[in-house]
């Protein structure tokens, strides 16, 4: 009965929060997150009661099994972004791009944390610093794919940005294992380099290999069934499998086997999207299926916001001086690259913007980051405080830049509307 209500407390909340923000022309994701910081521990929850708010964040954790599927879904949803027509138009541009603007994210992020670490060595170890620079790399793919679907966004910025948001994380993963496999030699005194440059590559491939042939097995199974509810059935089967067979960990030798669910889940969407003739049509029916999905998704993630890391002056300087620069870095990396491969000038100018959201991908990487020990709590509580601003500011600044660009459309006005105007003539 507990989980139940908290669920329907949280989708409720979410929607009702939704109402509010609407006044403002806030994104919906804003309105989520704020409902989520309302219920969590932090407020409604301190009344310790459970069921009506989440009342700490272990009792948020205890629902990670929606977000882990809410994220198969949002990355299977961005392997539609990957046709072949598509990448004919913006493939190069989207891989040079997103290359470019995560290394620059990085190496402006290093910068400026390792001059903070001479300042103050003790707050932020160098092992800190490294890991710090390799998490900026990484862009929410969630917030960005719902803004663009609340507003029904298009346009050339639109369709370079969800390819460059995907190709993106792909780059976070790699970057992120090396930076780390150089951090953890730092703490322990040993340079492993299998951890440091075979396994990151293991995981990418073997990610994409495993997405691959999940995506062939869809593809096969969805001949046999032609009603609507049945083929929508059968896609979600096939996420779900997507989403349980990447939790696998092993180990070969001496390296590391593990698979990141989003590589997995685009990887099976890119496969099933190019070989499937009626993919778009079941997109957009997956798409009003998981509503409720995306919902409690982001009121968890704005439920699982720790506000405790504002009790160390340290954490929060560190907090800002990566907030700032890895925007620097996002934003001046994005327009170099756009302009260097002559993309549109509304991609140069705004592309930056909008990878600026930042929530599970980064949050992953500094959970991975807590075996450092204390350099490990260290990262964990200025990602937090990061995706704290991020995830509330995040998505406001993606429809802006998209408004600016001129690809969100203007709504009709409703016929009400059109009465009451016409009787005040």
């Amino acid at each position: 009965m507990q989980t139940l209500l908290a669920l329907s407390i949280a989708l409720f909340a979410g929607l009702m929060m939704s109402r509010v923000t609407k006044k403002w022309n806030l994104p919906a994701v804003t309105a989520y997150l704020v409902a989520g910081i309302l219920i969590g521990p932090f407020c409604l929850g301190r009344i310790g009661v459970e069921g009506i708010g989440f009342i700490s964040l272990e009792n948020v954790e205890s629902f990670k099994i929606l977000s882990d599927v809410a994220l198969g879904f949002i990355a299977f949803t961005m392997g539609n972004e990957f046709r072949v027509e598509a990448l004919k138009k913006v493939g190069k541009k989207a891989v040079v791009i997103a290359i470019f603007q995560a290394l620059v994210a990085t190496a402006f992020v290093d910068l400026a944390l390792f001059g903070l670490h001479l300042l103050m060595p003790e707050k932020l170890p160098l092992s800190a610093v490294l890991t710090l620079g390799a998490i900026a790399t990484a862009t929410a793919p969630a917030a960005t794919l719902m803004v663009v679907k609340q507003y029904k966004a298009d346009g050339p910025l639109t369709r370079m940005l969800l390819p460059v948001v995907a190709l993106d994380d792909m780059v976070g993963l790699i970057v992120f294992a090396v930076s780390f496999g150089i951090a953890r030699a730092l703490e322990s005194g040993h340079v492993d380099m299998v951890s440091v440059l075979v396994d990151p590559i293991v995981e990418v491939v073997v990610s994409l290999g495993l997405g691959a042939l999940i995506g062939l097995a869809f593809h096969w199974s969805e001949q046999f069934f032609y009603s609507r509810s049945k083929r929508l059935s059968i896609s979600v089967t096939f996420v779900f499998l997507a989403v349980a067979l990447s939790q696998l960990h092993f180990s070969i030798g001496p390296v590391t086997v593990g698979f990141s669910t989003l590589l997995v889940c685009m990887a099976m969407g890119t496969i099933f999207c190019n070989l499937c003739d009626f993919s778009e049509e079941l997109m957009e029916r997956i798409d009003r299926w998981t509503g409720p999905l995306m919902v409690l998704f982001f009121v968890l993630s704005g439920s699982d916001l720790n506000f405790a890391v504002f009790a160390d002056w340290a954490i929060i300087l560190a907090g800002v001086v990566y907030i700032l620069f890895r925007s620097f870095g996002k934003i001046l990396g994005a327009r170099i690259s756009a302009g260097f491969t002559h993309c549109e000038p509304t991609i140069q100018k705004y592309l930056g913007i909008t990878l600026l959201p930042q929530a599970g991908v980064s949050l992953g990487m500094s959970l991975t980051a807590m075996s450092l020990g204390a350099p490990g709590t260290i990262i964990r509580n200025i990602c937090l405080f990061a995706v704290l601003v991020y995830e509330l500011a995040g998505p406001l600044l993606t429809k802006i830049a998209l408004q600016k660009a001129g690809e969100i459309p203007e709504k009709p006005m409703p016929e009400r509307e059109k009465a009451k105007l016409a009787s005040k003539k």
